[in-house]
């Protein structure tokens, strides 16, 4: 019998922004709670609860983990193939 794969995740990429937040962190205790948060995320994009507001561009979620204190603010795309994180907050 062929081995059962996990779930298929989405690939995160980060914007202008993200990018430049996630320059700026140095502990790896917060490497390692922003890098739970994306497995999270990237396993389940609907893991996140969607933010009330215009529905003209893509729609922002913010995933919250209270344990880790992170939040993080992303869109899925529509084949929900990437989540592109916008802001990050450790």
């Amino acid at each position: 019998m062929p081995p059962q794969h996990g779930p298929r995740r989405a690939r995160i990429v980060f914007s202008d922004s993200a990018a430049k937040q996630l320059e700026n962190i140095t502990s790896e205790a917060d490497f390692h709670a922003l890098d739970r948060a994306l497995v999270v995320i990237s396993v389940d994009p609907k893991a996140g609860a969607p933010i009330p507001g215009n529905t003209a561009g893509p729609r922002l979620r913010q995933y919250t983990d209270d344990v880790e204190a992170v939040r993080i603010l992303y869109f899925v795309t529509a084949l929900r193939t990437v989540v592109v994180v916008a802001y990050i907050e450790l």
